[in-house]
């Protein structure tokens, strides 16, 4: 019984390994007919496993290997070795059929590790095959892997070395020259030369806007333009500014109306019989800033009209960088001639490397040699604790940081026991937050640690669990991050205080100037005038939100520090959602929008009054939020017990129909002052600080609060309270 429980696990072992592979994997019988595929298999041939299975492989490669063996009939196929058959005797050729000539074909074929074969979407795919024969008795595997975006790089790579190693001997020649006449003038025999181009010039724009030819490369049946000096008129200041702006004018023909060239210009390319014209602006970064133009690169087609291609215009771009790097460092072309061969032979290195990368996947061992070196310098300079600890509970890797905080050498910890490293009193604290990590729950939490330097600092730790790739329920371990916060602790202690005096310093003075603003507004002081009554009442009007800014930060403040206790005990979830709901009518009215609370029968161990105000900041933002004859919804369901606690739960939820929060911010709206449109919440009298005191009511209950968004879709927000059981009842009255 045991070797068949053995076996029947290694036949779903074997089998997930078969079905969840990326590689397309495929047994055949004798006759070269499938018989069984994966689910890969089906991705590449593009066919489903039922019209796989029975099919002939011969008929999968059927165009491609007949192509291929037409173009290579000195080198043979590709195909020799993917059809296992080979050894059985070949009929007439009168008495053949296509399978096997086909076949003939093949097994005349020298090996090779790629094939080609169309896919049923038209796409020539391009597949790399390995094969194990006698897989079982008259049964053969054949691996197939999707090569084609590899291939397609490659020749991709190859058209952009073309292109390189192109220019790259243009400018070459091009600083081969220590004279600036010779410069220029290779320059346009390299541009003729390359685009066949039937008149190349260099135009010299001058300092009076006037300008002229100074190098020119011309077929002998065309006149040249070499020492013409040209009048403003035919180069007008307008233009000037475009070229110096960086335009490129590519004319496929002059006489297009389309190309928007003045009647003058037209007449001059008449008068040269230029049919079309590609120019380019040559700029210089030495002279002002205003005026960058130096000249013109241009080509003339004269015989016939001419398309320029992206290539045409890319190099004819390049050259000219190349031309006013030239002659703003003409007296360096020695140097800039090194620089040139030193870039080209780094392009070549890289590009000889890039293949090999492609053609060559086999170093991952030593490529994760690498990285882990690399991951452990980075580790051993930032200043955090970094460990990793496996399931067993043993550091397997700690950073220099353990040496320089508690003077524990990391390969005397290497192996050791948390317990034994940290001591039993302090495991015992930790051992909850390693348990929980070791579960898969990444865990944060804080604690006080004496360093060497024997002053206390306080911690942030967090548990990363690492988790086995295959099989996500199983963990490895979890890497241990420790940062130093006491700086920050000190921060928020003087920052805590700073803010609880203030605001205590401002209640009194606002409370007096509320009341005095209200007595104001009653008219037994006298009446105002309409401009004031206006005046009066939004000063009223910012003066309760001041007020209300305050009383949040107290209550924020006096929650966070502790100073507020809640009193909890048994509460109906109806009865809390009804008195929030009624609370917030006059406000749903007044902003057009109708409430909606669910009647539910469950009972929360909770405070009455703090989740009352919870429910009540959840519903004004909801209603300010929400646009005019909309619904906000209250509801609360039961939820399945906390893994943790083995406690139910209740989930309350506030949905409404407003704008939306956006993705990136769902998680941020919960810290203090942190508003999805600030200027937006102003108009709405939002202070900031609701959903922060929300967030901090909710945790001292033990549970949890959330946002689900969607612009545009409304949101909805989530918090969670113990549910009370008869049972749960008893113990917190015990």
């Amino acid at each position: 019984m045991e070797r068949i429980g053995k076996f029947q696990g290694e036949k779903l072992f074997l089998q997930a390994i078969f079905e969840r592979s990326f590689e397309a994997i495929t047994i055949i019988d004798h006759q070269n007919r499938l018989v069984e595929v994966n689910s890969s298999a089906c991705e590449l041939f593009g066919l489903t496993r039922k019209e796989l299975i029975g099919k002939s492989l011969v008929s999968l490669f059927t165009s491609p290997v007949e192509q291929k063996c037409q173009q290579s009939a000195s080198s043979n196929t590709v195909l020799k070795g993917l059809f296992l058959n080979q050894g059985k005797t070949i009929k007439k050729a009168d008495q053949k059929t296509k399978q096997n000539r086909l076949e003939e074909q093949v097994s005349s074929a020298c090996p090779l590790e790629e094939v080609q074969f169309r896919h049923p979407n038209g796409m020539i795919k391009t597949v790399e095959y390995s094969r194990v024969e006698e897989l079982l008795p008259n049964y053969n595997l054949l691996v197939f892997r999707d090569v084609t975006n590899l291939k397609r790089a490659e020749e991709e790579l190859q058209r952009q070395h073309q292109r390189v190693k192109l220019f790259s001997e243009v400018t070459l020649k091009i600083r081969q020259s220590l004279q600036l006449r010779e410069i220029l003038q290779t320059a346009v025999n390299e541009v003729q030369r390359i685009l066949k181009a039937d008149r190349v010039l260099i135009y010299q724009v001058l300092a009076n806007g006037t300008g002229k030819p100074i190098s020119e490369a011309v077929l002998p049946e065309y006149a040249p333009i070499l020492g013409i000096e040209f009048p403003e008129e035919v180069f007008p200041k307008d233009y000037q500014e475009l070229y110096a702006a960086g335009r490129v004018q590519a004319i496929a023909n002059v006489h297009d109306p389309q190309m928007g060239l003045a009647e003058c210009l037209v007449d001059f390319m008449e008068e040269w019989k230029v049919q079309a014209k590609l120019v380019v602006p040559i700029l210089q970064n030495f002279k002002s800033q205003h005026d960058p133009l130096w000249g013109l690169l241009i080509a003339h087609q004269c015989q016939t009209t001419r398309t320029w291609t992206d290539f045409e215009l890319e190099l004819m771009q390049q050259l000219a960088d190349q031309i006013g790097i030239a002659l703003s460092q003409a007296e360096l072309l020695e140097n800039l001639e090194e620089l040139v061969t030193e870039r080209t032979a780094k392009l070549q290195e890289v590009n000889s490397n890039l293949q090999q990368e492609i053609n060559d996947r086999l170093e991952a061992e030593a490529a994760l040699r690498r990285s882990e070196e690399q991951l452990r310098l980075i580790a051993n300079g930032l200043p955090v604790l970094i460990a990793y600890v496996d399931k067993q509970q043993c550091y397997r890797f700690n950073n220099e940081a353990y040496q320089t905080w508690f003077g524990l050498s990391p390969t005397k910890i290497y192996g050791c026991h948390l317990q034994e490293v940290h001591g039993e009193e302090e495991y015992q604290t930790i051992r909850q937050y390693i348990e929980s990590a070791l579960s898969g729950q990444m865990v944060t939490y804080e604690k006080d640690s004496i360093f060497q330097d024997g002053c206390v600092h306080s911690l942030n730790v967090t548990y990363i669990p690492h988790l086995n790739q295959p099989d996500k329920d199983q963990v490895q371990g979890f890497f241990a991050l420790s940062s130093d916060i006491s700086d920050r602790k000190a921060i928020e202690r003087m920052k805590d205080e700073f803010i609880s005096v203030v605001s205590h310093e401002l209640r009194t003075p606002l409370t007096s100037i509320h009341s005095s603003l209200k007595i104001l507004a009653t008219g037994k002081l006298g009446n105002l005038s309409h401009k004031g009554q206006r005046m009066l009442r939004i000063a009223d009007e910012q003066t309760e939100r001041l007020v209300r800014l305050v009383n949040n930060v107290l209550d924020l403040q006096s929650i966070q520090s502790g100073k507020i206790k809640m009193k909890k005990k048994a509460c109906k979830a109806t009865e809390l959602m009804i008195e929030a709901a009624q609370t917030m009518q006059t406000m749903a009215q007044e902003h057009g929008v109708k409430l909606f609370a669910e009647s539910v029968a469950f009972v929360v161990w909770a405070d009455r009054d703090y989740i009352v105000q919870t429910l009540t900041n959840l519903l004004s933002n909801a209603i300010k939020f929400s646009p005019s004859h909309s619904t906000v919804w209250l509801s609360a369901k039961l939820e399945a017990q906390e893994p943790k606690t083995a406690i139910p739960f209740v989930t309350f939820e506030v949905k409404d129909q407003g704008q939306g929060i956006p993705a990136n911010q769902l998680e941020n709206i919960f810290e203090r002052f942190q508003q999805v449109d600030s200027s937006d919440s102003r108009k709405k009298g939002g202070t900031g600080l609701g959903l922060a005191i929300c967030r901090h009511i909710i945790e001292e209950h033990g549970g949890k609060i959330w946002a689900e968004s969607s612009l545009g879709g409304g949101s909805t927000f989530y918090f969670t309270l113990p549910a009370l059981t008869q049972k749960g009842g008893d113990d917190h009255q015990r």
